[in-house]
């Protein structure tokens, strides 16, 4: 893949600071079964990079140690991770809530058969990928038959009580556009998403999170090898709302790669560039002895898909700007 970070910088993205750290995201490796054109990642079924055992006690020792509030579980597919299941049980214990960045596919994987009635039991909250209700569109992306196993996984979980009014068992679904495109108004398409889901489906969700495609992994190496990096980052770039700048995921978050290493988030994770916070490339083992609150950010020109329109994070969009 080429290399979109020089490409990337030097930027005049606003300088941004922390506030006190809310949430410890773990990337638990880049091992997945599934391997999507738009992966900030490079995810794939042959990615050897898996979190350790060593570290992921680590990781548990960090959130018995910290005031973390939530656990955010992503990769690849985490859940592919030997230490998976011990690390949820680990934060549950803890009273953290646990988020699970699932394809929804990986239910399906042997192995994995009963991993839906484990998240269920652990009470973990599911953000779960869906990048649209058509099934074309998906599996242009994501690959041949994706869209029918994720609605299978979804049938899966709605009958446990994911997604289903009043049973406390979250469900969000994301989209992101097919291209290099800013994502629809997040209300709007979410009412399309239920409406055709509930109708031709008969399923269930509780929100939909529209995240714009970050000019990084193998979306940006696509960009370069294009010619289209520069024009989509200028597009970024021209949709910029400093309105957004306040609530942007990496001024509360902690990203944490496969090998334990820190970042500010985890697309800047993906480019290499290490926690601002940090003395060079600081360590989950060096966490307790950082000073964090009010410390940079480590910026690029790809900040701007965070900021642009609606604006873009973990969470789905920033404002509810139509």
């Amino acid at each position: 893949m080429r290399d979109p970070l020089p490409h990337l910088r030097p930027t005049d993205f606003p300088s941004l600071s922390r506030t006190r750290p809310q949430t410890l995201q773990v990337n638990l490796g880049r091992l997945c079964n599934q391997q999507c054109l738009h992966c900030h990642v490079a995810a794939g079924p042959n990615r050897p990079e898996v979190m350790n055992r060593t570290t992921l006690e680590l990781v548990m020792a960090t959130l018995e140690r910290l005031p973390f509030q939530t656990l955010d579980l992503t990769g690849g597919a985490p859940e592919l991770n030997p230490g998976f299941r011990d690390l949820v049980r680990q934060a549950r214990r803890l009273g953290l809530r646990v988020l699970d960045r699932c394809n929804l596919t990986v239910l399906a994987e042997p192995g994995q058969e009963d991993l839906a009635d484990f998240l269920a039991a652990q009470d973990c909250a599911l953000i779960a990928s869906l990048p649209c209700y058509l099934e074309i569109h998906v599996d242009a992306q994501r690959g041949h038959g994706v869209f029918a196993a994720s609605l299978a996984g979804l049938r899966r979980l709605n009958a446990l009580g994911y997604g289903v009014p009043g049973s406390g068992l979250v469900l969000d679904l994301v989209y992101n556009p097919q291209g290099p495109d800013l994502p629809p108004p997040q209300a709007i398409l979410e009412e399309d998403y239920r409406r055709v889901l509930l109708a031709e489906h008969g399923l269930h969700f509780n929100r939909l999170l529209t995240l714009a495609n970050l000019p990084v992994g193998r979306f940006g190496s696509l960009l370069l090898s294009k010619g289209q990096l520069q024009d989509y980052v200028a597009r970024l770039r021209g949709a910029h709302r400093a309105e957004n700048l306040p609530t942007v995921m990496c001024r509360e978050l902690i990203s944490v790669d496969w090998q334990g290493y820190l970042y500010d988030c985890d697309f800047n994770q993906m480019l290499g560039l290490p926690l601002a916070a940090g003395a060079g490339h600081a360590h989950l083992r060096d966490l307790a002895a950082l000073i964090l609150e009010g410390a940079p950010i480590a910026v690029a020109g790809h900040c701007y898909g965070c900021t642009a329109g609606q604006g873009s994070s973990c969470g789905g969009a920033l404002t509810g700007m139509t």
